[in-house]
């Protein structure tokens, strides 16, 4: 199946065909078994279907996060070769493979409710609303790997009765989908406010509903918090920058009408209650941890050291000692030679991920939105809105937060490798965010205090959010990060975005002819204007 192009792939998905793991909960029946599927079973299947790359799992991992947006975080060490910054097509493939299956179970789940009584229609009208906020949160990342998508014209094969003429589908404009999804997306908020569930429907909800469990009011969170991130993302483009504002103004400042996550107990997540059921954290283990002369779990110097700099509670969470390091924690340079990256890395001396925490952790959630994050963003608009008090509030809010994310985390792992540390106390919370090189009162400047967030948001989405990891990355240009240069290899540096898998391309041709010129790995995101 890799090698049919997203836009023929959409539309071969029909009823849930991606749902495929023999796995897979029983609560939750694989619809490409089941002769005649409901909206709330496709509802399941459109949420199942890359729920693999929601959950740390194996294959988004190995072949794409650990050789590529891991790398350029550093939020990894790795060793130096020729040709690392060129990323691998199976890697790409694989994500771009991953999304339009997602998005053919969506047009499967208009199809299907577009095909019920208008009666019909408006019980189950909750499914289609919600389901469209997390296809906008998966098509996002995906803007903001690869720039312009097929979006409003791809997966429609199904639904045009099979004519693959008339659906190739076009490259749309990434702004123009930003807007797109901006606007629908404030749409839903008010919806969701007028939306009353049937009491016979609410149950099967909840059933249903693997993310938020069929709470509705977490919906609305989601929904909120997810414009407050795109919003935030174009806040420096001059197109959006009103818009970015006012109406990150409004949210917050009517948290009746817009309520966003506030803490930890509201993030939005795939949640692990049974390990052995289809929704797992299983593959964490194998797509990261080090093995022969690859490694997905060892420490970066920038990051360790940071966390050593000022103290962090969070390292002993994030982060255990080498074999042989004697307690210390120490990370591969990025600017070294691979023969000294290579022996270090071999010495046993190199910090690793905690494995109790994160690797081997099988209930690790699927991380969508959290609190530290979302207080992460209302401390970056607060800053630029010239509001210093509610930037100071959020931003040691967040930092709070993020310690005891990790805690809980750290509760509920069954790993039986490594050693379940310490959690993060109260009192080191506190020290931590008074200390230098973290307090806010210490940074005199709105640059300073930018990269007091820009270096939180760092530490908090580590390797567990890189996605938002590198889009703040690349749109701060904080924290700083040096790259050894590759001068045997045209891509001297890491890139900007992504190139378009080679099936695409193959198979897309015409539509991707109108977008080649940009298919560049320098190619800067629209909202990527420092």
């Amino acid at each position: 199946m890799k090698k049919i192009s997203s836009v023929i792939l959409a539309g071969l998905m029909l009823v849930a065909a991606s749902c495929k793991e023999s796995d897979f909960s029983d609560v939750y029946p694989d619809p490409s078994k089941i002769s005649e599927t409901t909206v709330e079973k496709q509802f399941t299947g459109f949420l199942q279907s890359n729920k693999d790359y929601v959950l740390p799992g194996y294959l988004h991992y190995f072949t794409l996060l650990r050789v590529t947006l891991n790398q350029y975080n550093q939020t990894i060490g790795w060793i130096n070769a020729s040709g690392q910054y060129v990323p691998g097509s199976a890697g790409v493939e694989n994500i771009w493979f991953n999304y339009y299956n997602l998005l053919a179970q969506y047009r499967e789940l208009e199809k299907v409710y577009n095909s019920k009584s208008s009666t019909e229609q408006a019980d189950r009208k909750f499914f289609m609303t919600v389901a469209k906020v997390y296809l906008y949160d998966q098509t996002q990342r995906m803007i903001d790997v690869f720039g312009a998508i097929p979006f409003t014209e791809a997966g429609m094969l199904s639904t045009k009765g099979g004519d693959y003429t008339s659906s190739a589908a076009k490259f749309d404009d990434p702004q123009a989908l930003y807007t797109l999804m901006l606007d629908d997306l404030k749409a839903i908020s008010a919806e969701l406010n007028a939306t009353t569930i049937n009491a016979g429907y609410q149950q099967s909800f909840k059933t249903q509903d693997f993310v938020n469990k069929g709470d509705l009011t977490a919906w609305k969170r989601y929904c909120n918090s997810l414009r407050l991130r795109m919003l935030n993302r174009v806040s420096d483009v001059a197109a959006f920058q009103s818009r970015s504002n006012s109406e990150i103004a409004e949210i917050l400042g009517n948290a009746t009408t817009y309520p966003v996550v506030e803490n930890n107990d509201q993030n939005i997540q795939i949640t692990v209650f049974d390990i052995n059921s289809g929704i797992n954290s299983k593959g964490f283990q194998d797509g990261i941890a080090s093995s022969g002369e690859w490694y997905g779990n060892t420490a970066g110097k920038k990051l360790v050291d940071f966390l050593n700099t000022n103290a962090d509670p969070r390292l002993r969470l994030l982060f255990e000692p080498g074999a042989n390091a004697k307690g210390a924690y120490i990370g591969i340079d990025p600017l070294g030679t691979a023969a000294t990256q290579q022996a270090l890395a071999q010495s046993g001396q190199v910090a690793i991920y905690n494995r109790y925490v994160t690797s081997h952790n099988q209930f690790f959630p699927g991380i969508i939105i959290n609190a530290p994050e979302v207080n992460l963003i209302k401390a970056e608009y607060y800053l630029r809105t010239g509001n210093d008090a509610s930037a100071k509030t959020a931003y040691e809010t967040a930092i709070a937060q993020s310690m005891d994310f990790y805690n809980r985390i750290n509760n509920i792992s069954n790993a039986a490798q490594g050693t379940k540390p310490a959690n993060v106390t109260t009192a080191e919370a506190t020290a931590y965010i008074a200390g230098n090189g973290v307090s806010w009162a210490k940074a005199t400047t709105p640059a300073q205090k930018l990269e007091l967030i820009a270096a939180q948001k760092w530490v908090h989405y580590n390797l567990v959010q890189p996605y938002e990891n590198w889009a703040d990355i690349r749109r701060l240009n904080m924290p700083s990060l040096s790259f050894w240069v590759d001068n045997n290899n045209n891509q001297t540096q890491p890139p900007v975005r992504l190139n378009y898998p080679g099936n695409e391309i193959t198979y897309n041709p015409q539509n991707y002819a109108a977008v080649r010129e940009n298919d560049k790995l320098t190619t800067k995101l629209f909202w990527d204007v420092k």
